[in-house]
């Protein structure tokens, strides 16, 4: 049987997107998206939890993430499921799952031309992957001893 790593997500965004570049040139944005439960307790009292997704783009689609998408705004977001880790200078190891997206789409319209002040784009890069055939930098790992190219606190 084949193996499937695939996530898919419906929420909001928790903060503006961070776009940085490697060595090489290569856009990386990082962004969180908050996805909500709702339920009932026991007692009829409506309960909710909210869980929050790290999400990394690369290259065409993390600019479109930070010319387009900003705090607050509904996106779809697919790709799949990555864990990282790295031992920081006090000698400590960390971890951090994300997503790592392949497919992004902005659920809100924005006017015809107008950047993310007004909403976002029905623009999107589907399974974009740049010319040369080169995966659009997903997996791509830092070099031994540098720090991860995404901040591991989350300011929520």
């Amino acid at each position: 049987m084949s193996n499937l790593n695939k996530a898919m997500l419906i929420g909001r965004l928790g903060q503006d997107p961070e776009t940085r570049y490697t060595k090489s040139g290569s856009a990386v944005a990082s962004f969180t998206v908050a996805t909500n439960d709702y339920w009932r307790d026991k007692q009829g009292n409506r309960q909710e939890k909210t869980d929050w997704h790290n999400i990394v783009a690369w290259g065409q689609q993390a600019d479109f993430v930070q010319n387009y998408l900003k705090k607050g705004r509904l996106v779809y977001v697919e790709g799949r499921l990555q864990t990282r880790d790295w031992v920081d200078q006090q000698n400590v190891k960390h971890y951090k799952t994300e997503i790592v997206a392949n497919t992004i789409r902005s659920l809100e319209r924005l006017e015809e031309g107008a950047p993310a002040e007004g909403g976002s784009s029905s623009r999107d890069y589907t399974d974009y992957s740049p010319a040369g055939g080169e995966q659009s930098g997903e997996g791509k790992a830092t070099a031994e001893g540098e720090k991860p190219y995404l901040e591991d606190d989350i300011p929520f």
